[in-house]
């Protein structure tokens, strides 16, 4: 039986909820509704225009509804008056297909005919930067390796000690915070969980760091490449697969740790990784990220080639322990449930078709790939990335193709903006419309 939450208001003093979807840009979309309200809100949804969002509406188009998901409550942490919910969109009586959380979970149930889940956890990469956006916010944080610099973590203590709080608070089991590669940039690791938990969370963590970061007179940005010298915002994620109790990735008779369809379903992604990156690397500034050159700190920590290995981070899939993989191509514009959805549709084809990835590399690919002329390269422009989708019939049916159709048509409008006002170059400045679309993501 499902939580009432109207109920649940009443034991936890929570005024007023935030009944919250993402679009397919990733944009948190919500409604503030009144405890007094909930009760017809969880029946029913609450109303928006779907034109209104990054969705592939008119205005023409019937009213669509946010349904939320108790189970995805979260009670704000720093205003306990107010609970937050993750939701599924419908419209007509029926799910909106190119919804992301609807896309995600309709993967989720191809996983669990088979009896499985797939578990994930993330780690979101995000610059604190001046209000306007135009510097890192610590003038005192120059290093040329500031990675893991303890006195430019300290010194925003108080910041990622409320952030960090609050996970602990919520349950996600906090483990880590550091200073990452890049002068002014962090990250925060929590618990993996089930892939539609981690997805909500996700969702949830990218607005909670820049309430928080706000409330302290700062401005977090999760922008692929706010910064021409200096690496990107990465947002890896770490893959396994369970039936019950049971982690069916694992197979400690391997040399790297992995089962049989451990090894399929890295060899969809594989396969797929092309395609995939139009959904990991969403945005015109993603490809600044991909394919780049050395920063300032002297590697740019993301992948260019396709290519998998054991724990080594020069390549798109590395694979640190027994039993999972972790992918590093996504990028801190990704959207949180397109990312797992992209991973399970991409997961499933290589079950299906019992793909092989070939054997892993065991090579510093930043420095070696010239000895690799024949490895498939990631695409290095957000069109090359579109098309590729485009093409891929297997993503087409895994998602539908109407779906698919949506997504491109949204994505090429961004572009044809973007053309009329500026070119596209990695090899000069970050230009204003990368700035003031992305800044944001």
């Amino acid at each position: 039986m499902a939580k009432d939450l109207s109920k649940i208001a009443k034991q936890k003093k929570i005024k007023y909820f935030l009944i919250s979807f993402v679009d397919l840009f990733g944009v948190l979309r919500s409604k503030l509704v009144p405890a007094h309200a909930i009760k017809e809100m969880q029946k029913s949804g609450a109303g928006f225009a779907g034109f209104a969002a990054w969705l592939d509406m008119t205005p023409a188009d019937a009213d669509m509804f946010a349904i939320p998901d108790p189970n995805s409550l979260i009670q704000l942490p720093w205003n306990k008056e107010v609970g937050w919910l993750a939701s599924d969109l419908w419209m007509n009586g029926k799910p909106v297909d190119a919804s992301p959380r609807v896309m995600l979970k309709k993967q989720i149930k191809e996983l669990t005919k088979k009896d499985l889940i797939m578990k994930s956890g993330v780690e979101c990469e995000y610059f604190l930067i001046t209000p306007n956006g135009s510097s890192i916010a610590d003038p005192r944080d120059t290093q040329s390796k500031p990675c893991y610099d303890q006195s430019a973590l300290m010194r925003r203590y108080d910041l990622i000690k409320e952030i960090c709080d609050s996970m602990i608070e919520m349950g996600w089991g906090p483990y880590q915070n550091d200073h990452e590669d890049a002068n002014g940039q962090f990250e925060m690791n929590w618990d993996y969980s089930d892939c539609l938990v981690t997805a909500d969370r996700h969702a949830f963590f990218k607005f909670m760091v820049k309430t928080i970061s706000e409330k302290h007179g700062l401005r977090a940005t999760f922008m692929p490449k706010p910064f021409e010298n200096l690496t990107g915002n990465g947002c890896h994620a770490h893959i396994s697969v369970w039936r019950r109790k049971k982690n069916k990735f694992l197979d400690n008779s391997d040399k790297l740790g992995l089962s049989k369809m451990a090894y399929n379903f890295l060899g969809g992604i594989i396969k797929n990784a092309e395609s995939l990156s139009a959904f990991f690397n969403p945005t015109i500034n993603s490809y600044r990220r991909i394919n780049a050159p050395p920063t300032k700190s002297g590697a740019s920590w993301s992948p260019s080639s396709i290519s998998y290995t054991g724990n080594n981070r020069t390549h798109m899939i590395r694979i640190p322990d027994p039993g999972r993989f972790e992918l590093r191509l996504m990028d801190g514009s990704v959207n949180p449930y397109l990312l797992q959805a992209g991973i399970l549709a991409a997961g499933l084809d290589g079950l299906k078709n019992n793909i092989n990835p070939g054997k892993p590399l065991d090579c510093n690919m930043y420095t070696d790939y010239k000895k690799y002329p024949n490895l498939p390269k990631l695409p290095d422009n957000l069109d090359q990335s579109l098309e590729k989708l485009k093409n891929n019939k297997d993503m087409k049916n895994s998602f539908g193709e109407n779906t698919i159709n949506s997504y491109l048509k949204l994505r090429n409008s961004e572009i044809e903006e973007f053309k009329q006002k500026e070119t596209f170059d990695k090899t000069k400045k970050i230009t204003k419309w990368e700035r003031s679309n992305t800044l944001d993501c």
